[in-house]
């Protein structure tokens, strides 16, 4: 465990990379109240911790800023992405005092793409008004569905007249790049009702679409209760059946299918999702964010209170918990991975560029064996998933990454 700054600036690697990130990802966890599914970490009932922790954000800011003893403004910022949890929840003035300290601290691109996550119900039009004119320029709307039935069983607090009533504020308020993201594969969750999901969600005329398979993590209440056989399990078939469904609709309907579960209309892709997926450098701050520098990955406290308390404390210790080191082969690994999920694929160039390997040295005879499974196409310049591939998506990516 390694959580000082001055630790921290010992690894050679972090000090002399050149590649240093352009997106920044700021965790909020907290929450109305939990959903049944999710193990993401976030915690409801934590108001009280609000203030503290937008000023435990802005005192990690200030920290990063003087990684590796630079100078503050060295860190040029292209996509900023704020996550959780519901991130609305700190306020829209706390959310505009990180966002200052970003522009004080870092350089932050005047075309930045800001992300803001948030969730029918907990942002009026005078709050979402005020983060438009605070930089945010794209908001990520969790509506999961336009069922009231199906947002009971999964827990949420809306209702799917609410859900129109938070997009519509959106628009007024200015945002003209916003995603909308609906979850599919709910247990005896019929297909009829996916289409008629795909429909609504259509008629909002998003600019970007996230659809997501329910996964039933096992620590969860749901996943507690599908164990027990409370809740029957839900079908793959159907699931797939769902996300074939979706494809056909949306290519009719104009958008770019760009990642195995994200869709936008040409030209609003997400900028920051986007260096994910091609294994990128970023800075991530907040309780349990994680970073990509350079060979390493941190990751923070995940308890929120004790990520505050310690950025309350004197001296200059940063929240990080854990630090790992990715080496040649699990770089190689996580980079087909991630970038299988796209539809541009994994370029040879790219690869070749990064790690002075093509891809045939590395990986030929897992390449052709998923090849003449159907899994892989090869043009020679894009290595990338068949149609069958990305419903097989996990058995592909567990043959470079296992």
């Amino acid at each position: 465990m390694t959580n000082s700054l001055e630790d921290i600036t010992r690894l050679p690697e972090l000090l002399l990379g050149n590649d240093f990130p352009s997106s920044l990802y700021v965790h909020v966890p907290f929450c109305v109240s939990k959903c049944g599914y999710c193990d993401f970490n976030s915690y409801p009932g934590l108001e009280w911790l609000t203030a503290r922790y937008e000023s435990a954000l802005r005192r990690e800011l200030s920290l990063w800023s003087q990684h590796a003893g630079r100078p503050a403004m060295v860190l040029r910022i292209a996509t900023i992405y704020f996550g959780g949890g519901t991130p609305t929840l700190l306020g829209t003035g706390g959310l505009k005092s990180v966002l200052d300290r970003c522009g004080q601290v870092f350089a932050v691109d005047a075309t930045a793409e800001v992300t803001v996550e948030t969730n029918p119900g907990v942002a009026d039009e005078i709050a979402l008004v005020e983060l438009r004119s605070a930089g945010v320029n794209r908001l990520s709307i969790g509506i999961q569905s336009f069922d009231d039935g199906e947002l009971r069983f999964l827990g949420r607090i809306h209702t799917a007249d609410g859900a129109r009533q938070a997009w519509s504020m959106a628009r007024q308020a200015g945002f003209e790049n916003l995603n909308l993201d609906l979850m599919y594969g709910l247990p005896g969750q019929p297909v009829q009702y996916w289409r008629d999901n795909l429909e609504q969600g259509l008629e909002l005329e998003p600019e970007h679409i996230s659809l997501y398979a329910l996964t039933i993590e096992e620590d969860t209440p749901l996943g507690k209760s599908i164990a027990s056989g409370r809740i029957v399990e839900p079908d793959p078939d159907t699931a797939a059946e769902m996300y074939l469904l979706a494809e056909e609709r949306l290519e009719r309907a104009g958008y770019h299918h760009y990642e195995i579960s994200n869709w936008a209309i040409p030209g609003r892709e997400c900028a920051h999702n986007l260096t994910y997926w091609r294994n990128r450098h970023y800075l991530g701050v907040g309780a349990g964010a994680h970073s990509f520098l350079d060979s390493y990955r941190l990751c923070n406290l995940k308890g929120p209170l004790e990520y505050v308390q310690t950025l309350e404390g004197e001296g200059d210790s940063l929240p990080v918990s854990d630090i790992e080191h990715i080496d040649e082969k699990m770089a190689m690994g996580e980079t087909m991975m991630l970038g299988l999920r796209l539809s541009e694929g994994v370029r040879a160039g790219d690869f070749l560029g990064r790690f002075g390997r093509t891809l045939e040295n590395a990986y030929g005879p897992c390449i052709e064996d998923l090849r003449r499974l159907g899994l892989l196409t090869w043009d020679g310049d894009s290595l990338r998933l068949t149609a069958r591939g990305r419903l097989l998506g996990n058995q592909v990516f567990c043959r470079f990454v296992g």
